[in-house]
């Protein structure tokens, strides 16, 4: 039985979406038949694998109509990787969804047989933690938080943990947090230091090993309809989503990591340590 994975944050332009297609292309590269679904308005991981945003059936039809996840899916271009593709109407899913009774658990009754055709499903949030994201998250077998290098990732990580919590409390026992990925990160800044010390200090068994760094050949790559690691596979980012996707295979056996733990953990950060960094962002500065 495969797994689905949501990739969630609820803040924009943390490289949820790069995250999402180039650990789904680096699990397709091994042979196993992927399934990455787009449930973002923006469309962002169906433009980066080369499709349009008016392809159907899309992810909307599966969220408020009659089409099951398994059943919309589609070859992205790689071999053994697939897509839902996203719509713009996903836009107005977040006003039309509350309308209809029981619609938190929609989208885990239309996933289908994915579980049987798919060893592992990506689910692509959009950035807010409004209707169509709980959605994911009640229909997930686990997590992925990427999480930028910069100061206002570990008030964002805060928000999220708190929906988290109440999603698995209300609406999915089971879900695992299985861990948060550092992205975007700069090594040249002594900002990243900072907050990769912080997120390591406080969420050991929580941050990945792997950290993703801020690359051009990661950023340009979806103009080219590719993940990175088809589009310059010798980079320093494509040997870090592969890194992190061999990781995320190593703790796919992991015990589930203690929300509640994790957010006590982040309560007790200390004030003078969030100016501090706040400081260091403001000031950017770049060590030789």
């Amino acid at each position: 039985m495969g797994s689905v994975y949501a990739v969630a944050n609820q803040k924009g332009g943390v490289g949820k979406t790069t995250t999402a297609v180039n650990v789904a292309a680096c699990a397709a590269g091994s042979a196993s038949q992927v399934l990455l679904c787009d449930l973002d308005p923006q469309c962002s991981a169906t433009v980066a694998l080369g499709l349009g945003r008016g392809a159907r059936p899309s992810s909307y039809d599966c969220l408020l109509g009659d089409r099951s996840v398994a059943e919309a899916a589609r070859p992205a271009g790689p071999d053994n990787l697939w897509i839902v593709p996203a719509s713009r109407d996903l836009a107005g899913a977040a006003v039309q969804l509350p309308r209809i009774d029981g619609s938190d658990l929609h989208l885990r009754e239309m996933l289908g047989p994915v579980r049987e055709r798919f060893s592992l499903t990506l689910l692509d949030c959009p950035p807010s933690l409004g209707p169509v994201t709980v959605n994911a998250l009640a229909a997930a077998d686990r997590v992925i938080v990427p999480v930028q290098a910069e100061y206002l990732a570990l008030e964002g990580l805060v928000q999220f943990l708190e929906t988290l919590d109440l999603v698995r409390r209300d609406l999915n026992p089971a879900l695992v947090l299985t861990g948060v990925v550092i992205t975007m990160h700069d090594e040249r800044t002594r900002l990243a230091q900072d907050v990769e010390r912080e997120l390591r200090d406080h969420f050991a068994e929580l941050v990945f090993r792997t950290v993703i760094p801020r690359s051009i050949r990661v950023a340009e790559s979806p103009s080219f309809g590719l993940p990175v690691v088809e589009h310059s596979p010798d980079s320093r980012g494509s040997a870090a989503y592969r890194e992190l996707s061999i990781e995320l295979r190593e703790r796919e056996a992991a015990q589930r990591v203690s929300v509640e733990r994790v957010t006590d953990s982040l309560a007790q950060l200390p004030r003078g340590r969030e100016r501090s960094l706040a400081n260091t962002q403001a000031q950017v500065e770049v060590e030789p």
